[in-house]
């Protein structure tokens, strides 16, 4: 292993808590070898004004560090896997994925449990069209108010009383040791998590197979399937991490089960289904799925979500 590794890392707490505990990893695997972060601004990050949906393009949270790792200005990336477009640059790939955090999505009020406690007319903060769409299919009668900014900056505005709830990653909670704050979780059935979501991507350049050899050490091969299936569910439908589509696999005994979901903005329509098959071909079944959701109607909503960035 080389003796000095830089890792390409967002600036926002969770991305550096993220990124420290590669190099915490790396640092305790290699006692030798030093790893420093380089924090990098993306595009995301500069534009807090606007609804994610209505900034547009794919990997708004990635692309400025993927062309520093391009430049060999860095070494590796650590991603948040829900923030990674489908398709890469031709150069880079998803070398490593560790083990999985939680996966599911938190709910979290000062004054309510769950969801099914607010009042009629509340309002809940969410940044995310995945889990507005799924809102307003549970609850038609809520007022979904889009929140931005990072995990701190939402939990402020949370308890400084402008939503009465407001929907995070129960991953980036627990990352931050802030599990303490979720007042409850959604299932699975209830929110689809985002594709990805609660795993890491350590995103490497194709030509580094040595730096690639040194961090296998870190890969989940559980999470890894799961992952498969899911970003190709979500390559199948063209779709970047701030369209409504949801897909979660589950993984045991060589078996992989992915439930996938495109959903209509106003959350009328909803078109959930799920398909299983052998590990082996995680990639063919989240195709396979993405097909079928798209011939029962979901090409159709696709088309008009994207109609209206």
């Amino acid at each position: 292993m080389r003796k000095r590794i830089k890792i390409g890392t967002r600036g926002s707490l969770l991305a550096t808590t993220q990124s420290t505990w590669v190099k915490k990893m790396i640092e305790a695997e290699y006692p030798g070898v030093t790893v420093e972060l380089v924090k990098i601004v993306t595009k995301g990050d500069k534009i807090l004004d606007v609804p994610l949906a209505k900034v547009g393009g794919k990997g708004l949270f990635v692309k400025e560090i993927e062309e520093a790792l391009l430049r060999k200005e860095v070494d590796l990336a650590v991603h948040s896997m829900k923030d990674v477009p489908s398709e890469l640059p031709e150069e880079l790939h998803l070398g490593i994925i560790p083990p999985r955090e939680n996966p599911h999505d938190a709910f979290i009020s000062t004054r309510f449990a769950k969801l099914g406690d607010l009042p009629e007319g509340a309002t809940v903060g969410t940044s995310s069209l995945r889990r507005r769409s799924q809102l307003a299919a549970l609850r038609p009668d809520i007022k979904i108010v889009d929140l931005r900014g990072n995990l701190d900056t939402r939990l402020r505005k949370l308890d400084e009383g402008k939503f009465q709830a407001i929907i995070l990653a129960a991953a980036g909670l627990n990352r931050l040791g802030m599990s303490n704050r979720a007042t409850g979780y959604f299932t699975a059935q209830e929110m689809l998590p985002a594709v990805g979501q609660g795993a890491l991507g350590i995103e490497l350049r194709k030509d580094d197979a040595e730096l690639l050899a040194g961090l296998s050490f870190l890969n989940d091969d559980k999470t890894t399937v799961a992952v498969r299936a899911e970003r190709a569910f979500l390559h199948r439908l063209e779709g970047g991490c701030q369209v409504p589509i949801g897909a979660f696999a589950e993984v045991h005994d060589g078996k992989v089960r992915l439930t996938g979901l495109v959903a209509s903005v106003d959350g009328k329509e909803v078109l959930k289904e799920s398909i299983s098959g052998p590990n082996a071909e995680a990639q063919q079944l989240g195709t396979q799925l993405a097909n079928k959701i798209l011939d029962m109607g979901g090409r159709e909503i696709l088309a008009e979500v994207y109609g209206q960035e």
